[in-house]
């Protein structure tokens, strides 16, 4: 596993000469206002010996003027090349990170919350920002500018600075031990706002069902429990911030004051002039940033490193579907496809496997119907072949091949699923059903939509196939994204379609229109119909009846009739609905 501060080696690599511009800017900042109190001292020293003249207080001040115009130059240079690498990181670990859970599997998902990736997307980057911009610059400044202060103040009194050091001891120690326990509060405050996240994403996505059934009350009370979870954690590391800071703060106080006894006393005996005990305090002053940056740019480090660990645990996970080195190639498959002792059980299931012993085979062109009871394993079949999740047993084959010996993109090239829940994207009806592909030309667009027994529903739209349907595809019905998810599975033009009941949402006539267009298609594409629906897999070659995960029947439609208990009661029972409803 790579350490996860090696995540962030390439970035600074990448813009190695911008962060030397502005580290060399940052210093010259500094520099430019360690000067200051030097032209200070003369000034007041001049003014106390009353050796002071008009020309030379303006020389003196127009020097401050230049050098703070100096400081203003300079800090928009350290700015703009370090604070606008530490975005360019976060931009580079987003895409990423996005990148990478692309090639996850999708039991990756089942086990991780969406708000939780969501988080580690937004907020855990942005931390990671704010450590590798401002936390530099704040060691830095805690570094360089410290370091040069506590020089100058020594040149000036070297006795005075041994005084107003006595308490940098005790901030080295509150540093180590309110760090480690700030690392601890980091990474529960990021566990509780993924949390928080993921309640409020399910409720946004879920409101009409909330609506719906009144339990504005009752979610809000949820919502409001993980909230209270979320401002509990940061209470708790607030408690911990919230000594840490003042602490650094009290300490330099605590300095101020020794240098106002011991040096006005070495002033009141001439040991250092008044303006050298201004310019000491100027420069003490100076200090006492480097001594809260030192608080800050810890409070900073341990936050962007608990969110770096947790981004790298992301990255860190290895996708369990991938292609194998040295895997075949797959110029254009035939479509057939062979089950052979094929079992699977869903990661973390405790229960029976989904799938038991399953022996099939489907000839090229030829049409699968699969059938049976609810949790029967239909769809955990169908996702199997476009290697969703892979067997636990046994094994898939595509014209011979084993998939898990094919190249991953050259297999879900060949194969398109169209699952029982139709995902919709927010932007036009066009682009969901091209995905992008501007190529595709409008008379294919409107041959799939019309096999699909979409095309008048289009022809009704405000702006036909520019229709913009809203997020999840919200403007349209159940049964019309359903039909979408179909058209977009005929115009993909796959040697292998795979169709996870698709005529659930629909009513018998349109269903009967989709059977048509599926019909016509066989003999030419490998097809495997999943369907509660008997009507929509009758004209299969062969029909399997799944019951527990297992095959317990297969056949054509007339030989399950007299063979199969199960499916001859479910085909008579939709033969009544269907008269029923055409009565």
């Amino acid at each position: 596993m790579m350490p996860h501060r090696d995540l962030l080696r390439p970035y600074f690599a990448a813009a190695r000469n911008r962060i030397l511009v502005g580290l060399a800017s940052l210093v010259l900042v500094d520099l430019l206002q360690l000067a200051i109190p030097r032209v200070i001292k003369h000034a007041v020293d001049d003014l106390a010996s009353a050796e002071a003249q008009a020309g030379r207080l303006a020389a003196q001040a127009g020097t401050i003027l230049a050098l703070a115009v100096l400081v203003g130059v300079f800090r928009y240079v350290w700015r703009l090349c370090l604070l606008g690498t530490s975005r360019r990181i976060e931009q580079g670990l987003r895409e990423r990170l996005f990148a990478h859970l692309q090639r996850l599997s999708a039991a990756a998902f089942d086990r991780t919350a969406t708000g939780d990736l969501m988080a580690r997307a937004t907020h855990d980057l942005q931390q990671i920002r704010m450590a590798a911009g401002m936390g530099i610059v704040a060691l830095n400044d805690a570094v360089v500018m410290g370091a040069a202060a506590i020089a100058f103040m020594a040149y000036i009194d070297p006795v005075l600075t041994a005084w107003a050091l006595l308490p940098m001891p005790l901030v080295a120690f509150g540093t180590r031990v309110f760090s480690r326990r700030m690392h601890r509060r980091y990474q529960a405050v990021q566990a509780s706002f993924a949390a928080l996240t993921e309640a409020i994403r399910e409720r946004i996505v879920g409101v009409r069902l909330i609506q719906a059934h009144n339990l504005q009350a009752f979610e809000a009370g949820r919502v409001e429990a993980s909230s209270r979870g979320f401002l509990e954690e940061n209470l708790k590391l607030v408690r911990v911030t919230g000594v840490f800071s003042p602490l650094m703060l009290l300490l330099t106080n605590v300095s101020l004051v020794l240098v106002l006894v011991v040096g006005g006393r070495r002033t009141i005996l001439a040991t250092i002039t008044p303006g050298d005990l201004v310019a000491f305090i100027t420069y003490l002053g100076l200090l006492a940033w480097p001594m809260m940056a030192l608080g800050w740019v810890t409070n900073l480090v341990q936050r962007g490193k608990a969110s770096l660990e947790r981004v790298a645990a992301v990255l860190a996970e290895v996708p369990e579907i991938a292609s194998r080195p040295g895997a075949l190639p797959l110029p254009r498959a035939r479509g057939e496809i062979a089950f052979e002792a094929v079992s699977f059980r869903y990661p973390g299931s405790a229960g029976r496997p989904a799938l038991e012993e399953i022996d099939l085979a489907v000839p090229a062109g030829a049409v699968l119907g699969i059938v049976g009871p609810p949790g029967a394993g239909k769809s955990t079949l169908l996702s199997l072949v476009p290697r969703l999740y892979d067997p636990a047993a046994g094994r898939i084959r595509l014209d011979g091949i084993d998939l898990r010996e094919l190249r991953l993109e050259d297999l879900r090239r060949a194969v398109c699923l169209l699952p029982q829940e139709a995902f919709l994207f927010s932007g036009t009806l066009r682009d969901n059903l091209t995905l992008g592909d501007p190529g595709i030309p409008p008379r294919r667009l409107e041959e799939a939509a019309a096999a699909a027994a979409l095309l008048e529903t289009v022809r009704g739209l405000p702006a036909g196939f520019d229709t913009v349907v809203g997020e999840r595809g919200v403007m349209l019905s159940g049964g019309q994204k359903q039909r979408v998810a179909l058209a977009r599975c005929l115009l993909a033009d796959t040697p292998v379609l795979l169709l996870d009941d698709p005529v659930s949402q629909v009513d018998f006539e349109t269903a009967a229109a989709i059977v048509r267009a599926l019909r016509a298609l066989a003999g030419r594409k490998t097809i495997l119909i999943a369907s509660h629906r008997i009507a929509a897999v009758e004209f299969a070659d062969r029909i399997v009846v799944l019951d527990g995960g297992r095959r317990v029947a297969l056949g054509t439609h007339r030989e399950l009739l007299r063979e199969n208990p199960y499916y001859a009661q479910a085909f008579r029972l939709q033969e009544i609905e269907e008269a029923a409803h055409a009565a």
